[in-house]
């Protein structure tokens, strides 16, 4: 995955972007400083740099251009129109208000990422391989047939893995705002990927809340 440095004063807002980001698969380093943002990424290459805006001595948007050459997503509390294109202008790759969804950062992350890292937009785990680009999914080296929202689910579980998941927060993300069903058709499709793709031990339960992709 990716190498990201977390640039954020306040410790527990540090900690926890760290924890999800670290949980998804990706390698995090932390500072507290924007100074120390500079000297880290001078010493060695990061794919992303998470940046707070208002940090002690000198703020995010004066440190970004000395970090010019990595990816930047400014997560801030500074959420007035006049900041945020302040921020873009000045070369953020992308611009997030707190408090923040954990789920929308890890969504943008992987955007950014898949701009600016030019990989191919797939996953493989286990005998499994998933290309999101093609909406294909093969189990050892076989095609299986998954239906649109069938795909879409697996899609959200991958991206958001290791993740507890609620049947609410699934609905959103895979059916839309708009979904006039319940939360039953979220098990119904659960069934069909465990079934399908021989998810059972990979695809948990979890107790009260919905589900968590293991990987």
């Amino acid at each position: 995955m990716a190498k990201i440095l977390i640039v954020e004063d306040e410790i527990p807002i540090n900690n926890l972007i760290k924890k999800n980001l670290c949980l998804v698969g990706h390698e995090c380093s932390q500072v507290y400083t924007g100074e120390k943002a500079v000297d880290a990424t001078l010493a060695e290459h990061f794919d992303l740099v998470i940046l707070d805006i208002m940090l002690p001595g000198s703020s995010g948007f004066e440190i970004i251009s000395q970090i010019h050459k990595t990816p930047v997503i400014f997560v801030t509390a500074k959420d007035g129109i006049a900041d945020k294109l302040k921020g873009l202008k000045l070369g953020a790759d992308d611009y997030i208000v707190k408090p923040f969804d954990i789920l929308e950062l890890v969504a943008r992350v992987e955007a950014v990422l898949r701009r600016t890292k030019g990989t191919n937009h797939s996953f493989a785990f286990d005998d499994i391989n998933v290309d999101f680009d093609g909406r294909r999914v093969l189990k050892n080296g076989r095609e299986i047939f998954l239906k649109p929202k069938e795909f879409s689910l697996l899609e959200t579980l991958i991206t958001n893995r290791n993740l507890a998941l609620s049947r609410d927060k699934l609905i959103v993300l895979v059916w839309g705002f708009d979904f006039e069903g319940d939360t039953r058709t979220v098990d119904v499709h659960i069934q069909k990927l465990r079934q399908k793709l021989g998810l059972a031990n990979r695809l948990k339960t979890v107790y009260k809340t919905g589900y968590r992709l293991e990987i």
